[in-house]
């Protein structure tokens, strides 16, 4: 456990001689007292001091140290104002760590341990420099607001952060806003560096997902130079920077209806050396009037972007069209993997195949009647016949709405 700026917190220890510490050990242990997170620490004058849970050592369990443990021994409780973990501690886990900390604040503020407080725990979390960013399932339990704020330090420094927040669901607002409230510290705002990228934002109220890294990288490597570039949904610039700064995009125009992500990507422009190559269009892109000037179009936004898909044909250059980048939540399903019509032998591309798909699913015990849902999802012809089009002739704006083709985006 540390302190603000890194200095352990001092511990409780029971101090006696040398000969008298495998007994103490032993009543401690079996008393489930001893602290197994830090140390026997050799003290100056030649004793032995034994860490234990909670902020004192009730009276009781002192005079049965000194007159049935070992009589006639010496103990006295002192404070440990360094102590170094024990091996075992070493060998934690950061949620290990965690629980160990918690349940001996939580005990040493006189409240009875259970099997439910361990639960309530996280096991996961998002770390932002010194902002953690725990996920709404944790701490749901009556018990913990008793505790708090103290709590919310408690967890702080056993984690070795400064600033602790908890999200909530994603707010179904359009603008995606999360539910996120600030548990400790008076900012919300952190940096974090991807792929060698400075995005710096408001946790409190923007999103940054993790999950889009492999699609973030891939756009990355793209051979974007000279190229007018149409983000429908900067948001605090996941993918406008990459396109900026790594693909060598000539020029993005950035769209964004959050006002909290659009004073984040101005910022993170500034911050990148990019302002100069992006113009942000705040509002709803699908008022955009900008036309006939996109080489490439990104719509990332899921769980589907398909109300972007006319803006986008719009902004496309009407002369030579372009690349439209659509993210999506699709469903995958087990199937085997055949060769779509026309594939030449040095461009191959494995493509799901609906019969086989719904073929396995039925013999792996789904009902026929799942079965004809998934073939009735997994047969449509739009979809077919827009997915094998050679890429050239693909026109979105002739499409039926729900036939789009979803490439290896990761979303």
């Amino acid at each position: 456990m540390e302190k603000e700026g890194g200095k352990p917190a001092a511990v409780v220890a029971v101090v006696t001689e040398p000969r008298f510490t495998q007994r103490y050990r032993e009543y401690l242990e079996k008393q489930k007292l001893l602290d197994r997170q830090h140390r026997v620490e050799k003290m100056p004058d030649g004793t032995v001091a034994l860490p234990v849970l909670g902020e004192a050592l009730p009276e009781q369990h002192l005079r049965e140290l000194t007159n049935r443990v070992a009589p006639g021994s010496p103990c006295v409780l002192t404070q440990l104002l360094e102590p170094g973990p024990s091996k075992k501690a070493r060998g934690f886990s950061p949620a290990q760590r965690l629980c160990l900390e918690v349940r001996r604040w939580v005990e040493g503020c006189g409240v009875t341990w259970s099997a439910e407080l361990e639960a309530d725990l996280p096991r996961s979390w998002q770390r932002h420099g010194d902002l953690l960013l725990l996920s709404e399932d944790c701490f749901q339990a009556k018990q913990w607001r008793n505790l708090e704020p103290e709590l919310w330090e408690t967890v702080a420094l056993a984690l070795g952060v400064q600033r602790l927040a908890k999200r909530g669901r994603v707010s179904p607002d359009g603008a995606r806003t999360p539910a996120v409230s600030l548990l400790l510290g008076d900012s919300g705002w952190v940096e974090h560096v991807d792929n060698g990228i400075r995005y710096k934002f408001d946790v409190t109220q923007c999103m940054f997902s993790f999950g889009n890294i492999t699609e973030k990288l891939r756009v990355a490597s793209l051979p974007c130079a000279g190229e007018v570039l149409v983000d429908l949904y900067a948001g605090i610039g996941y993918f406008t920077l990459p396109f900026l700064v790594h693909a060598g995009a000539a020029f993005v125009h950035a769209c964004e209806w959050n006002p909290h992500a659009v004073v984040a990507l101005r910022n993170n422009l500034e911050l990148n050396g990019v302002v100069d190559r992006c113009q942000i269009h705040f509002g709803d892109n699908r008022k955009l009037k900008l036309s006939n000037v996109a080489d490439r179009v990104n719509l990332g936004l899921i769980p589907s972007s398909e109300e972007g898909w006319p803006i986008a044909c719009q902004v496309l250059r009407r002369d030579a069209g372009g690349i439209l980048h659509i993210h999506q939540n699709v469903e995958s399903f087990p199937g085997k993997t055949v060769q779509p019509p026309g594939n030449s032998d040095t461009e191959k591309e494995h493509w799901l195949s609906p019969q086989l798909i719904i073929t396995n699913e039925l013999e792996n015990g789904a009902t026929s009647d799942s079965g004809r849902k998934m073939l009735s999802a997994a047969t449509k012809p739009a979809w077919q016949r827009w997915a094998y089009l050679p890429e050239e002739t693909q026109d979105l704006t002739s499409v039926p709405p729900g036939a789009v083709r979803v490439r290896g985006t990761g979303s």
